[in-house]
């Protein structure tokens, strides 16, 4: 099925504008969707982490971290059926434009007193990818992935947001206090945010830049080096034990979707031996991080649209695997807008496996 163009009644319908199910005739049509569904009802197969915790009534998505993700890799190849493909769940949302935006974290000092630390060559780095990812190869395999709300279906498009130039929608750094420590992360003792923090900083930071939320916005949270977090004060779920990020939504109007983007590190959420295509190891780390991110946000970012039957998302099934390096002298494995990036491949519905451009 050529999912780009469809004809009907003598005139031709482009997918991603989207397009009146019910009054096209002839259209090809999509698979049936899935009952309605969210990622917190699923369950994780045997021997696999939890990419899905709720707390709260809240649930956030994981990106675990890479034993973790061999956790994961070993569950599905001991389960026959788990190999995907992702499943549309009806009513579920996509992000078809998406408006991209950084907020750096870096106070003077962590909770414990302790040094923080966020250079600007890692800052830099993170806001070029963000400029660079729409339209580029791992955003192209996002356009077979759609949304059916009511009658009207609308295809993702390998296109920045309405009215920019590229994904990066904004940025800035605030230098506030991190609030008293509200959990405890063994990774970062003394020094570790909620979830809920989280989501309070980035309430701040938007009314303070004017920014507003939106189904097509992502808001990426980066905190500096020594800060950690947990899902909860419980210590559900945490970054460096079980997560390098996550993703997921406030339930406000309009909702707010962010990421949470702990500070890089290379013993736990990289792989070791893969390459620095920019000469800053943990830096590129990030970028990685932040692709899977941002490309399980656009295709999921209210948690009800595109998972398997365990629970995973896009980016969870490639999770840490990047393919052939054809750029920068193998260094690299995508080359957007003549930058180089080493960032894992993600799940092609079509193709039924990883890819690096798509579909």
């Amino acid at each position: 099925m050529n999912k780009r163009l469809w004809t009907a009644v003598g005139f031709a319908v482009v997918a991603g504008a989207g397009w009146p199910l019910l009054d096209v005739a002839g259209a090809q049509t999509l698979p049936p969707a899935a009952p309605v569904h969210n990622l917190s009802e699923t369950k994780p197969l045997p021997g696999a982490p939890n990419l899905n915790p709720k707390s709260n009534g809240r649930t956030v998505h994981l990106m675990p971290t890479v034993q973790g993700a061999r956790a994961l890799a070993k569950a599905r190849a001991l389960a026959p059926l788990a190999g995907g493909p992702l499943v549309y769940h009806a009513g579920g949302s996509i992000m078809p434009r998406v408006k991209l935006y950084a907020i750096f974290w870096i106070p003077a000092a962590l909770q414990n007193g302790g040094s923080t630390g966020m250079p600007v060559a890692y800052q830099n780095l993170q806001t070029r990818l963000l400029a660079d990812y729409t339209a580029n190869g791992i955003d192209n395999n996002n356009t077979q992935y759609y949304q059916i709300i009511g009658a009207t279906g609308t295809f993702i498009q390998n296109a920045a947001g309405v009215n920019l130039a590229s994904g990066l929608a904004g940025f800035t750094v605030d230098n506030a206090p991190y609030p008293a420590s509200g959990c405890s992360d063994a990774a970062t003792p003394g020094n570790c945010i909620t979830d809920a923090q989280i989501q309070a900083e980035i309430h701040g930071v938007i009314a303070l830049k004017g920014w507003t939320g939106g189904p097509n916005k992502l808001f990426l949270l980066y905190t500096s080096s020594g800060e950690g977090s947990c899902f909860d004060s419980a210590g559900t779920s945490c970054a460096y034990t079980q997560y390098c990020a996550y993703h997921s939504f406030i339930p406000t109007s309009p909702p707010i979707i962010y990421a949470n983007m702990p500070f890089g590190n290379l013993s736990v959420c990289q792989v070791p031996g893969t390459p620095s295509p920019n000469g800053n190891a943990v830096a590129d780390a990030v970028t990685d991080v932040a692709s899977h991110e941002i490309t399980e946000a656009i295709t999921d970012p209210m948690l009800n649209a595109w998972f398997d039957s365990s629970g995973n998302e896009i980016g969870d099934i490639c999770n840490f695997d990047y393919g052939a390096n054809g750029w920068d002298a193998g260094l690299a494995n995508q080359q957007w807008n003549g930058n180089f990036y080493e960032v894992q491949r993600e799940f092609d519905n079509h193709a039924g496996g990883c890819v690096q451009l798509g579909p």
